[in-house]
């Protein structure tokens, strides 16, 4: 390996999805529309979710936690490349760029707890209805939310400690935020051990939740296939289907992005898929589960007529606390 010169780096250069400035125009607008639908999607159904009295159900909880999630997961990247497009200086400092990298890390890997935390609702929700309410409780989502973000902190403070430890001799990073994958790409050496450690933990903390909802849906799969009533089955069908389709898009950017070789990286093609897990996915979600759940309709219906009589907003009388499930 041809030796390079080492310096001491202090900022990086964010080379952003595109070296062609015609195209930055383009990028620009289409981000900063996705960015929007995103924020205000996402925040109306985190509205909804938290009080209209109908939605106080440990999944819509659960569900509101997911928006927030996604609004903070697009702020933590899409601000500064938006700025970034428009810009001739893309640098970003030493010390903001691992501070980004851990909360992208933590609130990235936050979203797949949520999704298993969501799966397991379902799970218990189809396969044992009559025990639901004993077992899906308040306690037991709350202490669920507070173990992942324990859980996805460290895992995210790891990297970071990790990355702090290399030495670079290239401050260029071929993406539009910093993340792991590019950064390892950077040092004087490759950094083989923290590789091993940072696959190895990653499969643990990121893939475990995705594994998680297999499980889950496998036995859902099993009670599906007992039942005996069209309607019960339609129902159950409907349930899931927001949920599946969530995961798959979620997993599916993280298993390409993040789940396979060193050597098998294409930090442009990698770029593609940032872009639809950072923005495109969050943009989705709300569209998803509010499109083809009956439930957040009428409850935007709901809240659209009360803004249109009233005025102004006024919470649920149940508050978000108010839980009872829906059959």
């Amino acid at each position: 390996m041809a030796t390079r010169n080492r310096t001491e780096v202090t900022e990086f250069v964010l080379l952003g999805l595109s070296s062609w400035p015609e195209m930055q125009p383009v990028i620009f607008g289409i981000v900063f529309a996705m960015y929007l639908v995103a924020l205000m999607g996402n925040a109306l159904l985190l509205i909804v979710a938290l009080s209209d009295p109908k939605l106080q159900t440990p999944m819509y909880f659960l569900l509101s936690q997911l928006s927030f999630i996604d609004m903070f997961l697009t702020t933590i990247t899409v601000p500064q490349m938006l700025v970034h497009t428009l810009s001739v200086n893309r640098t970003i400092s030493f010390n903001c760029c691992i501070i980004q990298l851990f909360f992208f890390m933590a609130v990235g890997s936050m979203e797949g707890h949520l999704l298993a935390a969501m799966a397991y609702d379902r799970y218990v929700a189809i396969c044992d209805p009559l025990r639901y309410s004993a077992i899906i409780s308040r306690h037991l989502c709350l202490r669920i939310t507070l173990t992942s973000w324990v859980v996805v902190s460290l895992n995210s403070l790891l990297y970071s400690v990790l990355v702090t430890r290399l030495t670079f001799c290239n401050n260029q990073v071929t993406h539009f935020f910093c993340d792991i994958t590019p950064l390892l790409k950077l040092p004087c050496t490759q950094p083989v051990v923290s590789e091993m450690l940072i696959f190895t933990e990653g499969v643990v903390v990121v893939v475990s939740p995705f594994f998680f909802i297999l499980g889950s849906y496998a036995r859902i799969g099993i009670a599906i296939a007992r039942m005996h009533s069209v309607a019960a089955l339609r129902k159950a069908l409907s349930t899931c289907s927001s949920h599946i389709l969530v995961v798959l898009l979620l997993y599916g950017s993280v298993i390409r992005m993040y789940l396979r070789p060193s050597s098998s990286y294409d930090l442009d093609q990698d770029r593609q898929v940032a872009i639809f897990y950072a923005v495109v996915t969050p943009t989705l979600n709300p569209l998803i589960y509010s499109l083809r759940n009956q439930e957040v309709k009428g409850a935007l219906r709901r809240l659209f007529r009360k803004l249109c009589n009233s005025g102004n907003f006024q919470p649920g009388s149940q508050g978000m606390w108010g839980w009872h499930h829906i059959s």
